[in-house]
């Protein structure tokens, strides 16, 4: 190989800025876009059960998010979305290093905004649009599955989610009306449900949650118990609604692939 085949081959690897991350959900997205050899640390959460690329996690550094943790890293870049106080931020930035904060907005065009600005940061735009292009070809693919069929998405501690939040965009993504109508996460409204139960149930978390079977604490209440036990589509891992990311995407199409046909 000429040494301007090599240059070539690993140029990008090389040229790609040093980034440490401080959170899981900025860990999915450094493990996604940038070259492991650039990559300094990783949240403490990284390998998680409900970190989806916990695979790729192994073998990185795990940093608490401290600035001398952060320091001792050398990074160019660090990116976050929840991780890092304030003033670990404005300590960080006096000291020369880039910190890139993504919304994580909880909607799809929140999540393309954040890839292209992980992307851009770390230098790898062509990677970012080719992550937006699959995840846009899933939704492409699920999209109505479900005709407007109303569902309501239930977690093991009894929370559902209206408009605003990720579970939202995910159901109507796959077609479904959405049961709750009022935004953010709230307990599920036990009377209404009794009196109008929804067509489908869309359950979350139930593969991370400490407690299982007969001893969650939803289960505890008939009402819940008979919707869960007779109208549950289906069962979304933790790992695709843990972070506002193009996972969202795969838990869509989980959605889409349970509809009647």
């Amino acid at each position: 190989m000429t040494l301007g085949l090599i240059a070539l081959a690993v140029g990008p690897s090389l040229a790609a800025p040093r980034v440490l991350s401080l959170d899981q959900c900025a860990d999915q997205y450094v493990l996604e876009l940038s070259p492991r050899v650039a990559i300094v640390g990783l949240s403490p959460r990284a390998d998680d059960a409900d970190s989806r690329l916990r695979a790729r996690a192994a073998g990185l550094p795990a940093r608490r998010a401290t600035l001398e943790a952060a320091l001792a890293a050398r990074p160019d870049v660090v990116l976050r979305t929840w991780g890092g106080d304030p003033r670990l931020v404005a300590a960080l930035r006096a000291r020369g290093v880039r910190v890139v904060s993504l919304d994580g907005a909880p909607d799809f065009g929140g999540i393309r905004a954040d890839i292209r600005a992980a992307a851009a940061a770390l230098q790898q735009q062509t990677a970012g649009e080719a992550l937006i292009g699959r995840m846009d070809a899933r939704l492409s693919t699920s999209k109505g599955a479900w005709r407007g069929a109303s569902a309501a998405y239930l977690t093991p501690g009894g929370a559902t989610a209206g408009p605003g939040t990720l579970p939202h965009a995910i159901l109507t993504a796959a077609g479904m009306t959405n049961a709750e109508t009022r935004p953010g996460f709230r307990l599920i409204p036990l009377e209404r449900l009794a009196a109008h139960p929804p067509e489908a149930v869309v359950l979350g978390f139930f593969d991370t949650f400490q407690f299982i079977g007969d001893h969650w604490s939803v289960g505890r209440h008939r009402v819940l118990r008979r919707l869960a036990d007779e109208r549950a589509v289906a069962r979304l891992p933790g790992e695709l609604l843990s972070c506002a990311d193009w996972s969202a995407a795969e838990a869509v199409a989980q959605l889409a692939k349970a509809a009647p046909r």
